[in-house]
Parts: C-alpha cells; structure tokens; sequence
C-alpha cells in the first residue's frame, strides 16, 4: 500500500495526499521532487555550510517552500525550512526521525510541521518547519541549552540532567510546566532509544512574552542507526548513562529533582503507557524498512519492560 510521506495516510495515485500538501500550504496542489540526488544533497550542504544560519554535524540544507514552482528552494538565508538529507553511512536516519517526531506528538509532545519528501533520485529527505522564524525574514529568540550554560558544542555532553532543571528553574517563566514537559521528552527519548540528548537539543524560545521550552527536535531512534551503542542517555541522570528503573525516573527525577506530584506523574505515566499501541502503528506504517521496524519495535519492548 502507498501511503503518503507527510501524513502517512493511504494513497491511490501521485506520492502525496491533498491533506499532506495542504499542511505545507493549502495552495500547494503539487510537490516536484527536490532536484539533487543523495550525493548531490551532501554536496551542496557542505558547499553552503558556511553561509548558513545553520549548524550541527548532521549536513543540512535551507530551504524556501516555492508555491510558483511546487517546489523546496535551496537558499543561503531566510529559509523557513531545513531539509537533512539520508546519511551514506549510517541507514534510514530522515526515515527514523519523522516518525520518531510523530510518535513524540502523539504523546502530546509539541513538534512542529515536518515530514518526508522525496529527491530526484527518489532518496527521501527530512523536512522539519523551523520555529525560530516568522514571516519571510522575521526571527524568534531561541537559545540551545549549551549556550545558556556557556558550554560549547565540544563540551555539549559534559552536563547533567539535574543541571538541566537548575537552567530552567532560573530562566523560565513558569519553570513547573517546563519541568512537566522536560520529564516527558526525557522518559521519551529514553524509551525510543535517543542516546544522543545532549546541550544542543534542548533550547528556549522567548514568545508570547514567556520564556519556555522550545518546540522538540532532533529526535530519532539513535540506538537502532549506531552499530555500536554504548551509552543509553548523552546527560547522565543520578550519575548513570544505562540502566535506568521506574524508581530513578518517576521517583527520583520526577518527584525529588522536578518536584512534580503524584497525580502529574500518573497522568504521564498513564499517558505514555496508553501511547504505546499509537506508536506500535506508526512503526509498522512508517517508512522504515522491515528490519529497522522490528528492530525500533524491541527497543521499545526492552525499555517498557525496564520500567516495569
């Protein structure tokens, strides 16, 4: 069955839905392929890489979403999307973090519009809305956690979750709702295998003149692209990198760290237990292959089961 790359939903003829067309734009009737192949997609984010307003080891490209020509534009500045291309050595990557993103949302987790599209040589890319732009050339302040902590992108994992809460005890407006949301990204990203939260993919976004916790992003199943993952969270958590229990989760960093209460705690714990079937779907619907699915599928037995 063909489904379509921006919503997931069954589709008879073309690559997209008019549902998933209508997201990026509801004047959009057509998506044209981006015109680079996958090596041509590496080529011109390293050649722009300098000129971009954006970074990170991942190559990335900034785009325009072109209603004229049904297309996405590469473009040095005033980008309103970025697109990340598949990786040559490492497998599925746009493929794992769109439906990572999906899964996050479905738990209540704010995300922003993203998707997948396909490339001239019918490679799929990533395309993710950015957050920190309005209009054509208006910005949003957004600062990661690196930079509010004054480290930098080599000194990104030297942190500690329990630092993290200090930084939004100190900077938030409402630091309680913040700490609700960063327990939940937290218990996420460990039960869907992100060994790679680091500094840089936490951020704070001043809007509607309150400091919060920016929209999620960079979430993927790392633990199913790295042969050889070691580690089981990038920030340590009562000193520990592996091995986690519900008591270090809810009691620990939920109840003494975050000073959450019990009925907050329950509803989430309820929550994400209730979401499993939801992401068990979205798994075997996405567009990852058979293999990564199942393997994407026993991380998430192995880490409930961990939780008991």
């Amino acid at each position: 069955m063909k489904r379509c790359p921006i919503t997931y939903e069954p589709i008879s003829d073309g690559r997209y839905s008019k549902t998933g067309l209508h997201k990026l734009n509801p004047a959009l009737n057509e998506l044209k392929p981006l015109p680079f192949d996958q090596k041509e997609q590496i080529q011109e984010a390293q050649r722009r890489m300098t000129k971009m307003s954006i970074a990170g080891v991942q190559p990335k490209l900034s785009a325009q979403l072109s209603i004229k020509d049904s297309t996405f534009k590469i473009v040095d500045k005033h980008g309103s999307f970025i697109l990340k291309p598949p990786l040559p050595n490492y497998d599925q990557v746009p493929e794992n973090e769109d439906l990572t993103m999906r899964m996050a949302k479905s738990v209540g987790i704010e995300v922003p519009l993203h998707g997948l599209m396909y490339a001239k040589d019918d490679s799929m890319l990533y395309f993710i809305k950015r957050f920190d732009r309005k209009g054509r050339s208006g910005k949003i302040h957004v600062e990661d956690f690196a930079q509010v902590a004054g480290m930098s992108r080599d000194t990104k994992y030297n942190y500690s979750l329990e630092k993290v809460v200090a930084l939004i005890d100190e900077y938030c407006t409402f630091p309680m709702v913040e700490k609700m949301k960063l327990f939940k990204r937290t218990l996420f990203s460990w039960l869907t295998g992100n060994e790679d939260m680091h500094l840089k993919n936490f951020s704070f976004i001043y809007r509607d003149q309150k400091i919060e916790l920016s929209p999620a992003y960079d979430l993927l199943n790392t633990t199913i692209v790295l042969s050889t993952p070691v580690e089981e969270m990038a920030l340590p958590l009562k000193g520990k990198k592996s091995n986690f229990t519900w008591s270090i989760f809810f009691q620990y960093f939920g109840k003494e760290r975050l000073g959450l209460n019990e009925k907050v705690l329950s509803n989430i714990d309820e929550q994400i237990k209730e979401g499993l079937p939801e992401w068990e779907r979205l798994i075997e619907i996405s567009f990852l292959s058979d293999d990564r699915k199942e393997a994407y599928l026993e991380i998430l037995k192995k880490r409930f089961e961990a939780l008991g």
